[in-house]
């Protein structure tokens, strides 16, 4: 992906970061711009063609680099990602790891399927197959430790937040709000609707990296049925889950 010097626009926020900004809507096109760049720089600082950085911070439409301003200048940062070259520098789909996770959806695991289904005016097996066979993309990480947003749900399923939102959603809890897909790794309140649960840790603090997706990676799921998922989430209980798992091998093409 070619990413011309006028593709962002730089913005100074305090003395130790600066964001590029790509636009100002949730669009796939800009998501992929912000990760083709994270990509390169993360690729271009690991072999200290950059220096300075200390951390880079993608979202939805933005990428935000934090830097040590005893170590480099504002400046002379910007002046280093813009003259990254593209030749040796891996793109965000040749750096973006695929992952395949569990879910039950339906029952106490998915309290608003059936509502979902009421709304969409499809039946509930019709809402699962739906979200079940998309290939998304992990837009940002936010809200809580591990929380990724993922685009795009099918348009048949785009659905304002819920009303009320719930004082508690479980952890695992796999929903959806617009065009987004969310899964809960932690119990914490949420608007979204429910479809159902995946029975797998996303964050482990003890592990490094302590979440499991970033920004780029392709994230698919596997409906199963309750003795699947009653039994990995035994193994999680128990904090043997391998999460090498979950990532699918994917073919490069030479």
């Amino acid at each position: 992906m070619s990413l011309p010097e006028d593709s962002w626009h730089a913005h100074y926020a305090g003395d130790q970061c600066i964001v590029l900004e790509f636009g100002q809507i949730i669009n796939k096109t800009l998501v992929d711009s912000v990760v083709a760049l994270n990509t390169r720089i993360t690729a271009a600082l690991s072999c200290g063609k950059i220096t300075g950085l200390l951390e880079t911070v993608p979202t939805f439409r933005s990428l935000a680099l934090i830097y040590d301003p005893l170590l480099v200048h504002p400046d002379e940062l910007l002046k280093q990602v813009r003259h990254l070259g593209s030749e040796s520098v891996p793109t965000a789909s040749s750096s973006a790891r695929h992952f395949s996770l569990p879910v039950h959806y339906g029952g106490d695991h998915g309290p608003d399927l059936k509502s979902v289904a009421n709304l969409t005016g499809l039946d509930e097996q019709e809402v699962v197959t739906l979200h079940a066979q998309t290939s998304f993309t992990v837009y940002m990480l936010g809200f809580l430790p591990g929380f990724a947003f993922l685009g795009d749900t099918p348009s048949e399923l785009h659905l304002p937040r819920l009303s009320e939102p719930r004082t508690r959603v479980p952890a695992g809890s796999v929903a959806i709000a617009m065009q987004l897909t969310g899964i809960y790794p932690w119990d914490s309140p949420g608007g979204w609707h429910i479809l159902g649960n995946c029975p797998v840790p996303l964050f482990n603090g003890k592990l490094a990296p302590p979440v499991l997706f970033q920004a780029g990676d392709i994230v698919g799921f596997r409906n199963v049925d309750i003795h699947e998922y009653e039994a990995l989430a035994e193994v999680s209980r128990q904090g043997k889950f391998d999460r090498q798992t979950l990532v699918q091998k994917t073919d490069v093409a030479h």
